[in-house]
């Protein structure tokens, strides 16, 4: 299978690469600069803003995986939005026999942010218009994801926090190992063909609750105080003053907060013969991993 990698470089998309290539699949990572890729297979220029470029990158692929989003721009919406337009149109002209999108997990019936409702934007152009496979997911728990660091950050950084109330919105994190297994898992399958999918660890979890698990593992004692007078505004600015994401991002992703991210069905654990490890566990396997990350570093 000749599977295309979009946002190769990103969290999630290197780490896919990776698996397809130990899997014996051709991968080809799409990357606005070819020449700086270093993973695993053949790197391709293309960029999700550039339709011609698309088109050169989807030639003779079987599956195509949709990863990226604008999340770090303002207009990420109408960026977002256009992008997908122009990729499933693309991956229709090539014949690509499966998109694979990567999109966010939220009821429908709520008052979505933004930045979910982008997500199920942009999930609903993919479905009408490429033969898609979509997968919903929330906090992706692994070492270098941005939502992770917010949590491991604020506990390594914060003895006493004075938090926003979404700290109390429940979410349903899913390990890095297990998004990988999940996406790889439905490609090339055409029975995956036009569903969509809900991925997420066994149970939901408030943000207050990961914060003190994460505490917990890192032998760390932690008080938190929610507070209801926050604006998503002063609450993007705190995190921008106690993490290293930058105020845009943080703005989209409290927005995001405020919403319960939950699994609703859980036959992506059926479909694939896979059941998704614990917060506990995913939590544990990150530090690890950060831990071997910064050994390595230093020799």
């Amino acid at each position: 299978m000749r599977a295309l990698v979009t946002g190769a470089t990103g969290f999630v998309g290197q780490h896919l690469a990776a698996a397809l290539a130990d899997a014996g699949e051709d991968v080809v990572a799409m990357t606005r600069r070819p020449e700086a890729y270093a993973g695993p297979g053949a790197a391709i220029p293309g960029d999700i803003g550039d339709p011609r470029s698309l088109r050169e990158a989807l030639e003779g692929c079987d599956v195509a995986f949709y990863l990226v989003h604008s999340l770090d721009q303002a207009d990420f919406v109408e960026r977002d939005r256009a992008g997908a337009e122009a990729f499933a149109a693309a991956a229709t002209d090539a014949g690509v026999r499966q998109v694979v999108y990567l999109g966010g997990l939220g009821d429908d019936r709520d008052d979505l942010s933004p930045h979910l409702r982008s997500r199920r934007e942009v999930e609903g152009i993919l479905l009408d218009g490429a033969p898609t496979t979509s997968l919903r997911a929330g906090i992706v728990v692994g070492d270098g994801g941005i939502s992770w660091e917010i949590l491991r950050q604020l506990v390594e950084r914060l003895p006493a926090m004075v938090t926003p109330r979404w700290v109390q919105t429940r979410t349903q994190p899913v390990a890095l190992a297990d998004m990988v297994a999940y996406l790889a898992a439905v490609a090339g399958r055409a029975e995956a063909v036009g569903r969509t999918f809900e991925v997420g660890g066994p149970v939901p979890l408030t943000y207050k609750a990961m914060i003190e698990i994460v505490a917990e593992l890192t032998g760390r004692r932690r008080v938190i105080v929610p507070v209801p007078v926050l604006s998503p505004s002063l609450s993007s600015a705190w995190l921008r003053l106690v993490t290293d994401v930058d105020f845009a991002t943080a703005r989209a992703l409290v927005d995001s907060m405020t919403n319960e991210v939950v699994v609703r069905d859980r036959c992506i654990e059926e479909f694939t013969g896979r059941r998704a490890m614990t917060f506990h566990e995913a939590a544990a396997a990150a530090l690890a991993d950060r831990e071997r990350r910064l050994a390595g570093a230093t020799r």
